[in-house]
């Protein structure tokens, strides 16, 4: 069994699953409730950037959730 600490809000993720009770972006861990709150702030933005970069989008991922991780929650913009 195995159990994570989400890098965001600090919680146990127990019964840890790749892909579907926690995701690993970048070099941090979180977990669902945090990951929809990372597509909620992020989504208005990334609807506006006109052609679509990936590597713009990483950054703005990583930026996001290294901001959720100082402030312990994902702002919504």
């Amino acid at each position: 069994m195995k159990t994570l600490t989400c890098d965001v809000c600090k919680r146990t993720i127990d019964n840890a699953i790749t892909g579907r009770t926690y995701w690993h972006i970048g070099a941090r861990d979180i977990c669902e409730p945090c990951k929809d709150q990372l597509e909620l702030t992020i989504k208005p933005i990334i609807r506006t950037k006109e052609p679509f970069n990936y590597e713009w989008y990483s950054r703005l991922m990583t930026d996001s959730i290294e901001k959720a991780i100082q402030k312990g929650r994902f702002d919504r913009r």
